[in-house]
């Protein structure tokens, strides 16, 4: 199988700690950078580093605003995204005047266009955005569209939804366990007062996403907005595989002192290849529109359903329609059931616990006399298949302008040849 991601937040999550691990697991730093210059955002900079918390190494990310003396304080995290207009102040000397600009979801979303980074990474970023937008309007009573980030929250914030976007998507992840989140008790202070631990905005993201948290005995807030944000954006599982074996780790340092080591472990893990279990979640349609039916297969798909598809069939009083299927872990069941309810005419549908078997996937760069295109190695026992990346090898075709079919079979032999050569070499 392809490795998963392992968030173990045995402190907590924020932003850079997520940034900083991700480093450390092997994220690209050039991409990044790339990134983050192109995101046009004046009055920041940031540093990447190597430090320690309580003996353990690690990686630091430490974004650094103009004027703001905090220089990226959040590490639990102060300048977080839920003060539009109460900015925590637990670690800062300083009050926030009122007098800084602000930016809506939609301005956080344009910023998000305009920088250099994949599809799939701008996507990543917006959906943690709006996570955090989403609850953020739940904790103050207000329309999604009024919910204003502070300006030095923003860019803060934009920074590191961002990196970690680019990063995740640099890494392949495409799973992600997370099995709980360690928090704090107690307060922390705003502007209009003390808020408890966890803060609003944590407690609506970890009851809308299922996401578990322990507390333990710290005082102080261990888990930022931004952190369990992209927890939940990013995970598709909450429990550890039977058996697994640990590719890789990677440690983000964060900033507070807690007495004990405070850090952000994050695992490459290789499952074993037991049986997978999975859900279908299916119902019977004959009274939408195709358009319907393609609008609801995006949305599907956009959640983390492993796959969509539609059969035809017939109902009662042999009427025509359409039977949805769609397969997914077991932890996205709840955003299924809401999303089929929401873009279908259904007013029902079936669960069924399945079990699935996959090939071990890979991926893979296939070196043609054109160029190079990315392909996924997938193997099971002896048996080996190469598949080259369909958006891979789109690219490439009209760069050279060869027609996509013949660079295509020319991309799949390629591709069995030198895996079959690979494998007798080894």
């Amino acid at each position: 199988m392809s490795s998963i991601l392992y968030l173990e937040g045995s402190s907590g999550i924020s932003g850079d700690m997520t940034v900083a691990a991700l480093l450390d697991l092997g994220g690209n730093r050039t991409k990044l950078d790339n990134a983050l210059n192109s995101l046009q955002l004046d009055g920041f900079s940031y540093a990447i580093s190597r430090k320690k918390s309580y003996g353990i190494a690690g990686c630091d990310f430490d974004v650094h605003l103009s004027g703001h003396p905090h220089e990226h304080d959040h590490d639990h995290e102060s300048g977080h995204p839920h003060e539009h207009d109460h900015n925590h102040e637990s670690d800062h000397p300083h009050e926030h005047n009122h007098n800084h600009e602000h930016r809506n979801l939609a301005d956080v979303y344009a910023v998000i266009d305009r920088a250099d980074i994949t599809e799939h990474a701008s996507f990543l970023a917006k959906k943690i955005f709006r996570i955090v937008a989403e609850a953020e309007a739940q904790a103050h009573g207000c329309a999604l569209e009024e919910v204003h980030f502070h300006e030095v929250g923003a860019v803060d914030s934009i920074a590191d939804i961002v990196a970690v976007s680019v990063l995740a998507d640099d890494l392949g992840i495409t799973e992600c366990i997370v099995t709980g989140l360690s928090e704090g008790r107690g307060f922390v202070r705003c502007q209009h007062g003390e808020l408890p631990v966890p803060v609003p905005a944590v407690l609506n993201i970890a009851k809308k996403y299922d996401i578990s948290l322990r507390t333990v005995q710290v005082c102080g807030e261990m888990v930022t907005p931004t952190g369990i944000a992209i927890a939940a954006a990013l995970r598709t599982r909450t429990e550890l595989p039977a058996e697994y074996h640990i590719e890789k780790v990677g440690i983000g340092l964060g900033k507070r002192d807690f007495g004990r080591a405070n850090i952000l472990r994050v695992m490459l893990l290789r499952e074993e290849s037991n049986p997978e279990q999975v859900y279908l979640a299916e119902c019977n349609i004959d009274d939408s529109t195709g358009e319907t039916f393609g609008y609801a297969m995006e949305k599907l798909m956009q959640a983390g359903a492993l796959d969509v598809h539609f059969i035809p069939c017939f109902m009662k009083k042999n009427r025509p329609a359409y039977l949805l299927r769609a397969i997914v872990p077991k932890v996205l069941l709840p955003e299924i059931e809401r999303i089929i309810f929401e873009t279908t005419t259904t007013i029902g549908l079936r669960k069924i616990p399945l079990e699935r078997t996959r090939m071990n996937r890979e991926e893979v760069e296939i070196s043609l006399p054109v160029g190079k295109v990315k392909a996924k190695k997938c193997t099971w026992g002896n048996i080996v298949r190469c598949y080259p990346e369909y958006e891979s090898v789109r690219q490439l075709a009209d760069a050279v302008g060869i027609d996509f079919p013949s660079l295509f079979r020319q991309a799949q032999e390629m591709g069995e040849s030198q895996l079959q050569l690979s494998g007798n070499n080894e």
